[in-house]
Protein backbone atom coordinates (compact mmCIF):
# COMPACT_ATOMS: atom_id res chain seq x y z
CA UNK A 1 0.00 0.00 0.00
CA UNK A 2 1.43 3.43 -0.97
CA UNK A 3 1.25 6.51 1.26
CA UNK A 4 1.74 9.97 -0.40
CA UNK A 5 1.10 13.74 -0.21
CA UNK A 6 1.93 16.76 -2.36
CA UNK A 7 5.70 16.61 -1.65
CA UNK A 8 6.49 12.89 -1.44
CA UNK A 9 5.51 9.28 -0.95
CA UNK A 10 6.42 5.96 0.71
CA UNK A 11 6.33 2.96 -1.68
CA UNK A 12 5.12 -0.60 -0.90
CA UNK A 13 8.67 -1.75 -0.42
CA UNK A 14 9.30 1.08 2.09
CA UNK A 15 11.30 3.36 -0.24
CA UNK A 16 10.78 7.02 0.64
CA UNK A 17 10.68 9.66 -2.13
CA UNK A 18 10.56 13.47 -2.13
CA UNK A 19 9.25 15.46 -5.06
CA UNK A 20 11.40 18.41 -6.26
CA UNK A 21 11.41 20.62 -9.33
CA UNK A 22 13.91 18.21 -10.86
CA UNK A 23 11.74 15.16 -10.14
CA UNK A 24 11.51 12.50 -7.43
CA UNK A 25 14.50 11.66 -5.27
CA UNK A 26 14.96 8.76 -2.87
CA UNK A 27 15.53 10.15 0.65
CA UNK A 28 15.33 6.95 2.73
CA UNK A 29 13.65 3.70 3.57
CA UNK A 30 10.81 2.95 5.97
CA UNK A 31 10.40 -0.57 7.39
CA UNK A 32 9.22 0.13 10.92
CA UNK A 33 5.50 0.36 10.29
CA UNK A 34 2.78 1.46 7.96
CA UNK A 35 3.75 3.72 5.02
CA UNK A 36 1.59 6.52 6.44
CA UNK A 37 3.74 6.56 9.56
CA UNK A 38 6.89 6.83 7.50
CA UNK A 39 5.38 9.66 5.47
CA UNK A 40 4.48 11.51 8.68
CA UNK A 41 8.00 11.03 10.08
CA UNK A 42 9.76 12.46 7.05
CA UNK A 43 7.25 15.31 6.89
CA UNK A 44 8.02 16.23 10.53
CA UNK A 45 11.73 16.22 9.68
CA UNK A 46 10.95 18.81 6.99
CA UNK A 47 8.97 20.89 9.47
CA UNK A 48 11.92 20.81 11.92
CA UNK A 49 14.24 21.98 9.15
CA UNK A 50 11.81 24.75 8.17
CA UNK A 51 11.59 25.82 11.81
CA UNK A 52 15.41 26.12 12.01
CA UNK A 53 15.40 28.36 8.92
CA UNK A 54 12.62 30.55 10.40
CA UNK A 55 14.53 30.89 13.69
CA UNK A 56 17.70 31.95 11.86
CA UNK A 57 15.72 34.59 9.97
CA UNK A 58 14.00 35.86 13.14
CA UNK A 59 17.26 36.14 15.10
CA UNK A 60 18.88 38.04 12.25
CA UNK A 61 15.95 40.43 11.96
CA UNK A 62 15.88 41.12 15.71
CA UNK A 63 19.61 41.77 15.85
CA UNK A 64 20.26 38.82 18.15
CA UNK A 65 21.88 36.77 15.38
CA UNK A 66 25.41 37.40 14.16
CA UNK A 67 25.22 38.11 10.40
CA UNK A 68 28.42 36.23 9.62
CA UNK A 69 27.48 33.17 11.65
CA UNK A 70 23.94 33.25 10.22
CA UNK A 71 25.35 33.34 6.67
CA UNK A 72 27.58 30.36 7.39
CA UNK A 73 24.69 28.30 8.78
CA UNK A 74 22.33 29.32 5.96
CA UNK A 75 24.95 28.33 3.38
CA UNK A 76 25.46 24.95 5.01
CA UNK A 77 21.71 24.32 5.26
CA UNK A 78 21.14 25.37 1.64
CA UNK A 79 23.88 23.03 0.46
CA UNK A 80 22.39 20.18 2.49
CA UNK A 81 18.96 20.49 0.86
CA UNK A 82 20.12 18.38 -2.10
CA UNK A 83 20.60 15.38 0.23
CA UNK A 84 18.04 16.28 2.92
CA UNK A 85 16.10 13.19 4.08
CA UNK A 86 12.80 15.06 4.44
CA UNK A 87 9.48 15.34 2.66
CA UNK A 88 8.31 18.87 2.01
CA UNK A 89 8.63 21.96 -0.22
CA UNK A 90 12.44 22.00 -0.55
CA UNK A 91 12.17 24.67 -3.27
CA UNK A 92 10.49 27.04 -0.83
CA UNK A 93 13.20 26.38 1.76
CA UNK A 94 15.90 26.98 -0.85
CA UNK A 95 14.27 30.30 -1.79
CA UNK A 96 13.87 31.30 1.88
CA UNK A 97 17.53 30.49 2.58
CA UNK A 98 18.58 32.49 -0.50
CA UNK A 99 16.65 35.52 0.75
CA UNK A 100 18.17 35.02 4.19
CA UNK A 101 21.68 35.07 2.70
CA UNK A 102 20.87 38.34 0.92
CA UNK A 103 19.72 39.84 4.22
CA UNK A 104 22.90 38.68 5.96
CA UNK A 105 24.92 40.59 3.38
CA UNK A 106 22.97 43.76 4.17
CA UNK A 107 23.31 43.12 7.90
CA UNK A 108 27.06 42.58 7.53
CA UNK A 109 27.37 45.99 5.92
CA UNK A 110 25.23 47.55 8.64
CA UNK A 111 27.31 45.88 11.37
CA UNK A 112 30.53 46.97 9.68
CA UNK A 113 29.22 50.54 9.45
CA UNK A 114 28.12 50.46 13.09
CA UNK A 115 31.52 49.15 14.14
CA UNK A 116 33.22 51.87 12.14
CA UNK A 117 30.96 54.50 13.68
CA UNK A 118 31.53 53.08 17.17
CA UNK A 119 35.28 53.18 16.59
CA UNK A 120 35.03 56.76 15.31
CA UNK A 121 32.94 57.71 18.34
CA UNK A 122 35.41 56.03 20.67
CA UNK A 123 38.34 57.82 19.02
CA UNK A 124 36.46 61.14 19.22
CA UNK A 125 35.66 60.54 22.89
CA UNK A 126 39.31 59.86 23.74
CA UNK A 127 40.43 62.82 21.65
CA UNK A 128 38.00 65.01 23.64
CA UNK A 129 39.39 63.64 26.92
CA UNK A 130 42.96 64.25 25.76
CA UNK A 131 42.05 67.82 24.72
CA UNK A 132 40.34 68.44 28.07
CA UNK A 133 43.44 67.16 29.88
CA UNK A 134 45.62 69.53 27.83
CA UNK A 135 43.40 72.43 28.89
CA UNK A 136 43.61 71.34 32.52
CA UNK A 137 47.41 71.13 32.32
CA UNK A 138 47.65 74.92 32.84
CA UNK A 139 44.90 75.14 35.46
CA UNK A 140 45.64 76.44 38.96
CA UNK A 141 42.45 74.94 40.40
CA UNK A 142 44.58 72.22 41.93
CA UNK A 143 41.98 70.10 43.69
CA UNK A 144 39.19 70.34 41.13
CA UNK A 145 41.53 69.80 38.18
CA UNK A 146 43.37 66.95 39.91
CA UNK A 147 40.06 65.23 40.67
CA UNK A 148 38.95 65.68 37.07
CA UNK A 149 42.19 64.20 35.67
CA UNK A 150 41.71 61.13 37.86
CA UNK A 151 38.11 60.82 36.66
CA UNK A 152 39.29 61.05 33.04
CA UNK A 153 41.42 57.91 33.56
CA UNK A 154 38.33 55.93 34.60
CA UNK A 155 36.35 57.30 31.65
CA UNK A 156 39.27 56.44 29.35
CA UNK A 157 39.29 52.82 30.53
CA UNK A 158 35.57 52.50 29.87
CA UNK A 159 35.93 53.52 26.20
CA UNK A 160 36.47 50.45 23.97
CA UNK A 161 37.04 49.89 20.26
CA UNK A 162 40.06 52.13 19.57
CA UNK A 163 42.93 50.46 17.75
CA UNK A 164 46.18 50.16 19.69
CA UNK A 165 48.18 52.58 17.55
CA UNK A 166 45.60 55.38 17.79
CA UNK A 167 45.05 54.66 21.47
CA UNK A 168 48.79 54.91 22.18
CA UNK A 169 49.01 58.31 20.45
CA UNK A 170 46.02 59.69 22.35
CA UNK A 171 47.22 58.25 25.67
CA UNK A 172 50.58 59.93 25.15
CA UNK A 173 48.79 63.29 24.77
CA UNK A 174 46.78 62.70 27.93
CA UNK A 175 49.79 61.46 29.90
CA UNK A 176 51.91 64.46 28.87
CA UNK A 177 49.16 66.87 29.92
CA UNK A 178 48.72 65.11 33.26
CA UNK A 179 52.48 65.18 33.90
CA UNK A 180 52.60 68.91 33.11
CA UNK A 181 49.78 69.58 35.57
CA UNK A 182 51.40 67.42 38.27
CA UNK A 183 54.72 69.22 37.80
CA UNK A 184 53.07 72.67 38.06
CA UNK A 185 51.07 71.60 41.10
CA UNK A 186 54.18 70.24 42.81
CA UNK A 187 56.04 73.47 42.11
CA UNK A 188 53.13 75.51 43.42
CA UNK A 189 52.90 73.65 46.69
CA UNK A 190 56.66 73.74 47.15
CA UNK A 191 56.52 77.52 46.77
CA UNK A 192 53.50 77.61 49.07
CA UNK A 193 55.48 75.74 51.73
CA UNK A 194 58.21 78.39 51.53
CA UNK A 195 55.63 81.16 51.82
CA UNK A 196 54.03 79.50 54.82
CA UNK A 197 57.38 79.16 56.56
CA UNK A 198 57.96 82.86 55.94
CA UNK A 199 54.46 83.62 57.27
CA UNK A 200 55.27 81.58 60.37
CA UNK A 201 58.32 83.75 61.11
CA UNK A 202 56.27 86.93 60.68
CA UNK A 203 53.51 85.63 62.95
CA UNK A 204 55.99 84.59 65.64
CA UNK A 205 57.10 88.23 65.80
CA UNK A 206 53.48 89.44 65.83
CA UNK A 207 52.68 87.12 68.75
CA UNK A 208 55.74 88.32 70.68
CA UNK A 209 54.78 91.97 70.19
CA UNK A 210 51.13 91.31 71.13
CA UNK A 211 52.16 89.53 74.32
CA UNK A 212 54.39 92.47 75.25
CA UNK A 213 51.50 94.92 74.67
CA UNK A 214 48.97 92.78 76.56
CA UNK A 215 49.81 94.44 79.92
CA UNK A 216 49.82 98.03 78.60
CA UNK A 217 47.47 100.59 80.16
CA UNK A 218 48.01 103.13 77.40
CA UNK A 219 44.58 102.23 76.13
CA UNK A 220 44.16 104.31 72.96
CA UNK A 221 47.55 103.86 71.27
CA UNK A 222 47.78 100.23 72.34
CA UNK A 223 44.32 99.41 71.00
CA UNK A 224 45.32 100.99 67.68
CA UNK A 225 48.53 98.97 67.66
CA UNK A 226 46.62 95.76 68.40
CA UNK A 227 44.34 96.47 65.42
CA UNK A 228 47.40 97.15 63.30
CA UNK A 229 48.88 93.81 64.38
CA UNK A 230 45.65 92.11 63.31
CA UNK A 231 46.01 93.66 59.85
CA UNK A 232 49.63 92.49 59.74
CA UNK A 233 48.47 89.01 60.73
CA UNK A 234 46.00 88.83 57.85
CA UNK A 235 48.52 90.21 55.39
CA UNK A 236 51.15 87.64 56.40
CA UNK A 237 49.20 84.72 54.93
CA UNK A 238 48.81 81.27 56.46
CA UNK A 239 51.58 79.49 58.32
CA UNK A 240 51.95 75.68 58.11
CA UNK A 241 48.85 73.94 59.40
CA UNK A 242 50.57 72.50 62.49
CA UNK A 243 51.67 76.03 63.50
CA UNK A 244 48.81 78.25 62.35
CA UNK A 245 46.25 77.27 64.99
CA UNK A 246 48.79 77.37 67.82
CA UNK A 247 50.11 80.82 66.84
CA UNK A 248 46.57 82.15 66.43
CA UNK A 249 45.67 80.92 69.91
CA UNK A 250 48.66 82.76 71.41
CA UNK A 251 47.94 85.94 69.49
CA UNK A 252 44.27 85.88 70.40
CA UNK A 253 45.05 85.26 74.07
CA UNK A 254 47.34 88.32 74.17
CA UNK A 255 44.65 90.47 72.54
CA UNK A 256 41.96 89.17 74.87
CA UNK A 257 44.11 89.93 77.90
CA UNK A 258 44.62 93.55 76.87
CA UNK A 259 41.05 94.22 75.77
CA UNK A 260 39.59 92.56 78.86
CA UNK A 261 41.63 94.90 81.10
CA UNK A 262 40.67 97.85 78.90
CA UNK A 263 36.98 96.90 79.05
CA UNK A 264 37.09 96.70 82.84
CA UNK A 265 38.45 100.26 83.03
CA UNK A 266 36.02 101.52 80.41
CA UNK A 267 33.09 99.90 82.20
CA UNK A 268 33.85 102.08 85.25
CA UNK A 269 34.20 105.14 83.03
CA UNK A 270 30.98 104.32 81.20
CA UNK A 271 29.15 104.03 84.51
CA UNK A 272 30.40 107.50 85.51
CA UNK A 273 29.40 108.91 82.14
CA UNK A 274 25.91 107.45 82.49
CA UNK A 275 25.58 109.24 85.84
CA UNK A 276 26.79 112.45 84.15
CA UNK A 277 24.20 111.96 81.43
CA UNK A 278 21.42 111.71 84.00
CA UNK A 279 22.70 114.83 85.78
CA UNK A 280 22.74 116.86 82.55
CA UNK A 281 19.27 115.65 81.64
CA UNK A 282 18.03 116.89 85.03
CA UNK A 283 19.68 120.28 84.36
CA UNK A 284 17.97 120.50 80.99
CA UNK A 285 14.64 119.59 82.54
CA UNK A 286 15.02 122.53 84.94
CA UNK A 287 16.09 124.76 82.02
CA UNK A 288 12.60 124.48 80.57
CA UNK A 289 11.53 126.89 83.36
CA UNK A 290 13.86 129.67 82.12
CA UNK A 291 11.51 132.23 80.52
CA UNK A 292 13.06 135.48 79.19
CA UNK A 293 9.58 136.89 78.68
CA UNK A 294 9.13 137.24 82.46
CA UNK A 295 12.57 138.68 83.21
CA UNK A 296 15.47 138.73 80.76
CA UNK A 297 18.06 139.40 83.48
CA UNK A 298 16.80 136.52 85.61
CA UNK A 299 16.82 134.26 82.54
CA UNK A 300 20.43 135.26 81.71
CA UNK A 301 21.51 134.63 85.29
CA UNK A 302 19.79 131.22 85.34
CA UNK A 303 21.46 130.29 82.05
CA UNK A 304 24.94 131.21 83.35
CA UNK A 305 24.33 129.10 86.44
CA UNK A 306 23.19 126.18 84.24
CA UNK A 307 26.28 126.49 82.01
CA UNK A 308 28.63 126.45 85.00
CA UNK A 309 27.02 123.32 86.42
CA UNK A 310 27.09 121.74 82.93
CA UNK A 311 30.86 122.11 82.66
CA UNK A 312 31.40 120.79 86.18
CA UNK A 313 29.48 117.57 85.50
CA UNK A 314 31.94 116.22 82.92
CA UNK A 315 31.78 113.79 80.02
CA UNK A 316 28.76 111.75 78.93
CA UNK A 317 28.60 108.68 76.60
CA UNK A 318 29.51 109.56 73.03
CA UNK A 319 26.10 108.66 71.59
CA UNK A 320 24.38 111.01 74.10
CA UNK A 321 26.61 114.06 73.49
CA UNK A 322 24.86 115.43 70.41
CA UNK A 323 21.24 115.17 71.68
CA UNK A 324 22.19 116.80 75.03
CA UNK A 325 24.17 119.60 73.34
CA UNK A 326 21.26 120.27 71.00
CA UNK A 327 18.87 120.66 73.93
CA UNK A 328 21.29 123.07 75.68
CA UNK A 329 21.67 125.13 72.51
CA UNK A 330 17.89 125.54 72.29
CA UNK A 331 17.86 127.07 75.80
CA UNK A 332 20.83 129.33 74.96
CA UNK A 333 19.17 130.36 71.69
CA UNK A 334 15.91 131.22 73.47
CA UNK A 335 17.71 133.59 75.90
CA UNK A 336 19.96 135.02 73.16
CA UNK A 337 17.01 135.75 70.86
CA UNK A 338 15.20 137.55 73.69
CA UNK A 339 18.35 139.53 74.44
CA UNK A 340 18.74 140.51 70.76
CA UNK A 341 15.09 141.58 70.58
CA UNK A 342 15.51 143.70 73.70
CA UNK A 343 18.62 145.35 72.30
CA UNK A 344 16.91 146.13 69.01
CA UNK A 345 13.89 147.57 70.82
CA UNK A 346 16.08 149.82 72.98
CA UNK A 347 18.12 150.88 69.99
CA UNK A 348 15.00 151.80 68.07
CA UNK A 349 13.58 153.84 70.92
CA UNK A 350 16.78 155.89 71.38
CA UNK A 351 17.71 156.35 67.72
CA UNK A 352 17.72 160.16 66.91
CA UNK A 353 16.84 159.63 63.26
CA UNK A 354 13.80 157.58 64.19
CA UNK A 355 12.82 160.17 66.79
CA UNK A 356 12.97 162.96 64.16
CA UNK A 357 11.03 160.90 61.65
CA UNK A 358 8.32 160.08 64.20
CA UNK A 359 8.07 163.82 64.99
CA UNK A 360 7.73 164.56 61.25
CA UNK A 361 4.90 162.01 60.99
CA UNK A 362 3.14 163.69 63.95
CA UNK A 363 3.45 167.11 62.28
CA UNK A 364 2.09 165.71 59.01
CA UNK A 365 -0.85 164.21 60.82
CA UNK A 366 -1.57 167.64 62.42
CA UNK A 367 -1.34 169.36 59.04
CA UNK A 368 -3.79 166.89 57.54
CA UNK A 369 -6.24 167.50 60.41
CA UNK A 370 -6.07 171.29 59.87
CA UNK A 371 -6.60 170.93 56.10
CA UNK A 372 -9.57 168.66 56.65
CA UNK A 373 -11.03 171.19 59.17
CA UNK A 374 -10.62 174.03 56.64
CA UNK A 375 -12.25 171.94 53.90
CA UNK A 376 -9.56 172.82 51.33
CA UNK A 377 -9.47 169.82 49.00
CA UNK A 378 -6.13 170.70 47.43
CA UNK A 379 -4.42 171.08 50.79
CA UNK A 380 -6.07 167.90 52.08
CA UNK A 381 -4.62 165.97 49.16
CA UNK A 382 -1.17 167.47 49.58
CA UNK A 383 -1.24 166.84 53.37
CA UNK A 384 -2.33 163.23 52.89
CA UNK A 385 0.46 162.59 50.33
CA UNK A 386 3.02 164.15 52.69
CA UNK A 387 1.78 161.99 55.58
CA UNK A 388 1.88 158.78 53.51
CA UNK A 389 5.43 159.52 52.40
CA UNK A 390 6.67 160.19 55.96
CA UNK A 391 4.97 157.06 57.30
CA UNK A 392 6.65 154.97 54.56
CA UNK A 393 10.06 156.50 55.36
CA UNK A 394 9.56 155.77 59.05
CA UNK A 395 8.59 152.12 58.38
CA UNK A 396 11.71 151.60 56.24
CA UNK A 397 13.91 153.18 58.88
CA UNK A 398 12.47 151.04 61.69
CA UNK A 399 12.94 147.94 59.57
CA UNK A 400 16.55 148.92 58.89
CA UNK A 401 17.30 149.44 62.56
CA UNK A 402 15.73 146.11 63.57
CA UNK A 403 17.54 144.03 60.95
Amino acid sequence: MVASNEWGRVDDDGTVYVRTAEGERVVGSWQAGAPEEGLALYTRKYDDLATEVSLLASRLESGAGNPQHTAELATQMRASLADAAVIGDLGALDKQLGELLEKTSVKKEEVAAAKAQARADAVAAKEALAAEAEQLSTSTQWKASGDRLRAIIEEWKAIKGVDRKTDDVLWKRFSSARDAFSKARGSHFAQLDKQREAAKEVKLKIVAEAEELSTSTDWGPTASKMKSLMSDWKAAGRAPRDSEDNLWGQFRAAQDKFFAARSAVFDVRDSEQLDNKKAKEQLLDSADKIDPANSLEEAKSALRDLQDKWEQIGHVPREAMRPLEDRLKKVERRVRDAEDAEWKRSAAESNPILLNMREAVTKAETALSKAEAAGNAKKIDEARQALDARREWLAEAEKSVQS
